[in-house]
């Protein structure tokens, strides 16, 4: 038996890389024009190069792709938001900086966000990873609550069920206004949802410093 060369197995890691990549933008793509609930695993091989046999090396089934698409999305917007969550400095500021990154992802994907939230309703599996995705924004808005409280800035509110309310929100208001390319308002989007995580917070628009 002939064992692969280094460099042979680095070509084949990157051609199964990009054929799995391939797969995953066909899809993204695909929900651009229709539901989640209308795709088949058919549409999204017939938008790649590949045969129909191909998305079974990678892929159970089209919510496993969809769990996929969830994991790599997660990062990107913790990363976007991460700068308010773990913050002390000037709650306006960093929360103007985390939003407007935010609103970017939802605005770049929200057809992908709007079918990941339907089949959460359907699917077990995908409800309880999208799950998690949002209960990490809740545990991290909790924290920054905690710790504007202790700092005495913040309301007396109860930092989980308010972190609870505020990401919920957010997550169905953005949901709905991006769930189609190219609409909503990113600008108003920001002003909308910072002044309410003010308000609600801290009790003004412009909490001190």
């Amino acid at each position: 038996m002939v064992t692969p060369s280094t460099p042979q197995r680095q070509r084949l890691r990157q051609r199964r890389h990009d054929a799995e990549q391939q797969i995953l933008d066909a899809a993204e793509r695909l929900l651009r024009e229709r539901r989640f609930r209308d795709l088949t695993v058919d549409d999204i091989m017939a938008a790649t190069s590949q045969s129909r046999t191909a998305f079974y090396r990678f892929f159970t089934d089209r919510h496993a792709l969809l769990i996929r698409l969830i994991y790599d999305l997660a990062e990107e917007l913790w990363a976007m938001s991460e700068s308010w969550m773990t913050g002390t400095g000037d709650p306006v500021h960093e929360g103007r900086q985390a939003l407007e990154r935010l609103v970017g992802v939802y605005a770049a994907h929200g057809p992908l966000l709007a079918a990941i939230a339907e089949a959460a309703g359907s699917d077990d599996e995908v409800e309880k990873v999208y799950g998690g995705l949002v209960q990490r924004f809740v545990d991290g808005t909790a924290a920054r609550i905690e710790r504007d409280q202790a700092a005495g800035r913040a309301l007396p509110l109860d930092p989980r069920e308010g972190a609870a309310a505020l990401v919920w929100m957010t997550e169905r208001y953005l949901a709905a206004t991006f769930d189609e390319p190219g609409t909503g308002d990113r600008s108003k989007a920001v002003d909308t949802l910072l002044a309410i995580w003010m308000r609600a917070i801290y009790g003004s628009d412009q909490p001190a410093g």
